[in-house]
């Protein structure tokens, strides 16, 4: 199935459904691993939306990239609570372990604020993370 056939799936699929514009956008991240500026234009006439409120969207949630990086990401919060609780003194040594293979992405608040520092891998989400649990979750990854 091209592309173009997958994201009309997608728009058909949550037609008619209340408040569809995140789910659109989970949707089609998943499908193509990035929401480009075809598919913000594409879904903002199908939505009614102009194509500065979808890309508002699309660069305020972390979930979304405009361009696909075909590598593994590991997304690791640096929000305040996660600060307070040592992440930064982590962070160089993921960053030598991540290397080129995996990409690891800086996110503000994965919800685990009294257990930081806290990572998510895919759906799976990890906490009270020090610099060898961190090297530890990327090198598994």
């Amino acid at each position: 199935m091209n592309s173009a056939a997958r994201l009309a799936e997608i728009l058909s699929a949550n037609a008619g459904r209340a408040g569809p514009l995140l789910p659109i956008l989970h949707d089609v991240q998943a499908a193509f691993g990035c929401i480009d500026r075809d598919a913000e234009a594409e879904i903002a006439e199908a939505l009614n939306l102009s194509r500065a409120e979808v890309h508002g969207v699309v660069s305020f949630y972390h979930d979304f990239s405009a361009e696909a990086d075909p590598r593994l990401v590991v997304q690791l919060c640096r929000a305040e609570a996660c600060q307070a609780r040592g992440v930064e003194e982590i962070v160089a040594a993921g960053e030598r372990a991540a290397g080129e293979r995996v990409c690891l992405k800086t996110v503000y608040c994965l919800g685990l604020c009294s257990v930081g520092p806290a990572a998510r891998v895919g759906d799976a989400l990890h906490a009270r993370l020090d610099a060898a649990a961190l090297v530890a979750l990327i090198e598994a990854a």
